[in-house]
This record gives C-alpha cells, sequence and structure tokens, in this order.
C-alpha cells in the first residue's frame, strides 16, 4: 500500500524534528527573544546568504500559500497585473489569497506546456501599460517546479526575466519544490535565481522535510520594501519565531534539503520506469518528483481496492503520482505489482517488464 497523493501528506524529517526540539525545550535551549530576534533566524539568515551566495532578506512564514502572497504584495501594486501560468498554485489552488493579501492585483493566467510559461508567450501577453482603465502590468510568477513536475533550466528563467525586464516587471519564483528542480539540475542555488534575474523566491521546506516551514527571500533586499509589516498583518510573524527557523535551519545544514528532495525524485524516477515498463503512458517529463501517467479503470480500480491513493485528473484522464522524502521503495514496488494485476498481467511478461524497470 502506498500514498502518492502528495508530499504534503508525509510526516517530518527526524532531524528536523530533533531540531526543533531541541531548540524548544527550555533545558537545553533556554530563552530566546521573541518575534525573530532569536539565535535561530541569526544562523538561518547567515546560511541562506551563504547558500545563494548573495545578502538576501529572509523572512521566515508557515505556508506556502502565505511565502507567495506576501512575495507579491511586496511586488504589486494593488492595481498590477501578476502574469502566471494558467495552472499555477497561486491562480488554482491558493483560494484567492494573492489577490487578497495584495489588495486586488489581478492574475493574469497564461497556457504554456507542461505548466511552464515561455518567454514568447509572456512577451506576447504584457501590454504597454498606462491605460487607466486596465490593470498595470507589475510582476510575472514561476513555479518551480511546474505544477506538471516539470522544471525550469536556468537559461529558460534567464529568457523569462529577459522579457520582464523589458517590460518593467518583478520576477517571483514559487519555489514549493524548489529543492526537487536544484537537485534534478545539479546547479547552484544562485543559478537558477538571482543569477537568472529572479526578484523574490518562495523557499518551500513543508513538502521536504519540514513540519510547517516556508521563507520569503529577497535578492534585493530593497525591493522587499514593507514586507516585514504585511507579514505581521497576515499573523506570520510567529511570537516564538525560532519554531520556524530551527526548522528551516536543519533543513538547509549539511544539505539535508538536497538529499531528500534527491531521495524523491529518485523514487518517482523508479515509478516512471515500472509505469513504463508496463506500457503506461506518461503525459508530462518526470523531472522531478510528480507523475502524471493515464492509467486505465481497471488498474485505478485495482489500485484503490489494495489501498493505494492517489489523486484522479479527470480533465486529462490521468492520475497525480507524488513521491516524497521518506518514499520507500518497497511502496513503490506494491504499487506497480498491484497496478499489473489490475491490468492483467501478472503472467511471464508482466514479471519481465517489473524486473527490468527494477
Amino acid at each position: 500500500m502506498s500514498n502518492f497523493a502528495s508530499d504534503n501528506t508525509t510526516g517530518a524529517a527526524p532531524q528536523i524534528v530533533a531540531a526543533l526540539a531541541e531548540a524548544m525545550a527550555p533545558e537545553t535551549a533556554g530563552p530566546a527573544m521573541p518575534y525573530g530576534n532569536d539565535p535561530w533566524t541569526e544562523k538561518l539568515r547567515a546560511r541562506v546568504n551563504e547558500l545563494f551566495e548573495w545578502d538576501c532578506a529572509v523572512f521566515p512564514v508557515a505556508t506556502g500559500t502565505a511565502a507567495n502572497s506576501l512575495a507579491l504584495t511586496a511586488l504589486t501594486p494593488r492595481y498590477g497585473a501578476i502574469y502566471c501560468h494558467r495552472e499555477a498554485h497561486i491562480n488554482e489552488d491558493e483560494c484567492g489569497a494573492p489577490e487578497f493579501f495584495t489588495g486586488g492585483a489581478k492574475l493574469v493566467p497564461l497556457e504554456g506546456a507542461h505548466a511552464k510559461l515561455d518567454a514568447e508567450t509572456l512577451a506576447a501577453a504584457v501590454t504597454g501599460g498606462g491605460d487607466i482603465h486596465h490593470v498595470q502590468p507589475a510582476a510575472v510568477s514561476i513555479t518551480q517546479a511546474s505544477e506538471k513536475g516539470a522544471v525550469y533550466r536556468p537559461e529558460e528563467v534567464a529568457a523569462l526575466s529577459e522579457v520582464a525586464r523589458s517590460k518593467g516587471l518583478a520576477l517571483h519564483m514559487d519555489g514549493a519544490r524548489f529543492a526537487n528542480a536544484v537537485a534534478r539540475l545539479g546547479c547552484s542555488p544562485a543559478e537558477i535565481t538571482w543569477k537568472a534575474g529572479v526578484d523574490a523566491l518562495s523557499l518551500g521546506g513543508t513538502k521536504n522535510g519540514c513540519l510547517a516551514a516556508e521563507a520569503v527571500v529577497f535578492f534585493d533586499p530593497a525591493r522587499a520594501g514593507e514586507l516585514g509589516f504585511y507579514r505581521k498583518r497576515a499573523g506570520h510573524l510567529f511570537s516564538k519565531g525560532r519554531v520556524l527557523s530551527a526548522q528551516l535551519l536543519a533543513y538547509l545544514e549539511d544539505d539535508l534539503w538536497l538529499a531528500n528532495a534527491a531521495h524523491a525524485n529518485s523514487m518517482a524516477a523508479k515509478l516512471a520506469e515500472g509505469l513504463t515498463a508496463l506500457g503506461i503512458e506518461l503525459l508530462h517529463p518526470v523531472e522531478a518528483n510528480e507523475l502524471f501517467p493515464r492509467i486505465p479503470e481497471a488498474g485505478r480500480r485495482a489500485l484503490q481496492a489494495k489501498g493505494h491513493v492517489f489523486y484522479h485528473y479527470p480533465a486529462e484522464d490521468a492520475v497525480r503520482l507524488v513521491t516524497a522524502f521518506c518514499s520507500r521503495t518497497e511502496e513503490v514496488e506494491s504499487f506497480l505489482a498491484d497496478l499489473a494485476a489490475g491490468l492483467g498481467k501478472t503472467g511471464d511478461a508482466g514479471r519481465a517488464d517489473l524486473r527490468q524497470a527494477r
């Protein structure tokens, strides 16, 4: 039995749980000043600066929705337009939070293969601005990795940034699965962010081993503007700020974030190999930890009968499978074996297919 519904169905990495327990235990940590004026938050800022090879402004928050919405609030006026992919999380899954937090900025959804924006589409969509009757172009938001599991290469981000700069727009990156993208690309965090023209990053942790911790990272601290006040007003300035910072610090120390993501990616690759061996079509490239196979109804029913958990997307007639930092090889093999049985591929040919995939 497996649960591949999402990477937020998991618990937390033991290293992060231990770090949080140590940071909060009176006998080991003692008192610390509130609202982010603590040693953990200071160390976190230093670690983020080291990681990105730059002097960044770092704002820990508890959720990805808050990270995205607050970053865009700092980048966009109330009358602004934020260009994003139609399937972006900020457009489909955040209950209008970006519009709410910005005070009325409008999301402008665009199309693109595998839920990615491309420079040509963005350039064609952005109007010149200035007409008082229209929202004014203000920002672009891209998702790394995309909602379909595709990864932006540095040159793709740079091309989008070039268009954004030419139109006077800021570039935001929703990095809920940023670690999975970096692990896949093998590049430095700097190369895929500020060196490619990204102004602000929502650095995800919750889907990759943290309990509940994200961070808004601004590569030009001056552009963060009044984000500190926005965070307080939004209820994300924690009184015990070390609750967030201790998690993120443990997450980023010793490259735990990359090790976790690399494991999730490897489990997705193993699933992809097995599905392909069984003749299952994959609708999008498997570049991070998400897969979108078109599994026949008989196969879906057989999997569900065995207790496997996943989402079905009727619009594409596909299921979404998401692996995590703690996914096990046994779960992948169980899923593939039960699918093979459900599709009637239990003979020698089916077993040979699965052995080859392993």
